[in-house]
């Protein structure tokens, strides 16, 4: 166990984690690249979503914004025990969170599928508890479902591509795969946060390893 600005090396438990918090985060519900679309509930009809972990947030919701069949994004914690954490929790390691993408999607316009390539080659899902230089739980490799198709899909995408990884000489994939529990919100800062109105030119420490994921064939999508 540590403390404040210090690192842990796994995620905490239920026991160890802070208390957080009953109240939910005080987020603008609007995108800042859509301004007419929501990033809270509730979204259209017929809408599905998703959530990743793939890094530092900020360039891993840009990725899924600019995947055609997306229609809202925004960041947040999941994974961990701490209800309605800060980002300044999130960050101590002691939430078990790790920084989480929500994506809106379309399943008419993109499949689950096509969402899983765009996160296992967006990012070097090898790294366990750190992404580039970002190092930390925080930033661990994730994908949380949200039924048993979506896991069933997860799994054996992560087979399929670690097959293709090990092909290119590289290593075992670490990723989280698990039932989403929550989602909470980050602060409305980080929504969006490499945006034209924002922060285009910001940091992102995210990177692929360039290997390119299979689409459809352990999975059954076309």
């Amino acid at each position: 166990m540590t403390w404040f600005g210090q690192r842990v090396s796994t995620p905490v438990d239920a026991a160890s984690a802070l208390p957080g918090r009953a109240e939910a985060m005080a987020v603008h519900e609007w995108h800042a690249v859509w301004p007419e679309r929501r990033i809270t509930p509730p979204f259209p009809a017929g809408m599905a979503t998703a959530v990743f972990g793939m890094g530092c947030f900020w360039g891993a919701e840009r990725t899924f914004w600019r995947t055609p069949g997306v229609w809202s994004t925004a960041v947040g914690y999941a994974g961990g025990s701490t209800p309605n954490p800060t980002y300044e929790e999130v960050c101590s390691g002691l939430t078990g969170h790790t920084e989480a993408v929500l994506v809106v999607f379309d399943p008419a316009e993109v499949s689950y599928a096509e969402l899983l390539r765009v996160f296992w080659e967006g990012h070097d899902p090898t790294q366990g508890m750190r992404q580039g230089n970002d190092v930390g739980t925080q930033y661990r490799s994730a994908v949380y479902t949200t039924g048993d198709a979506q896991r069933a899909e997860a799994l054996a995408s992560r087979d399929e591509y670690q097959r293709a990884l090990s092909q290119a000489g590289h290593g075992t994939i670490t990723t989280e795969i698990e039932p989403l529990r929550d989602f909470y919100y980050a602060e409305t800062y980080h929504q969006q946060y490499l945006s034209e109105g924002k922060n285009p030119n910001g940091y992102c420490g995210i990177g692929g390893t360039g290997v390119s994921c299979p689409v459809g064939l352990a999975t059954g999508d076309a």
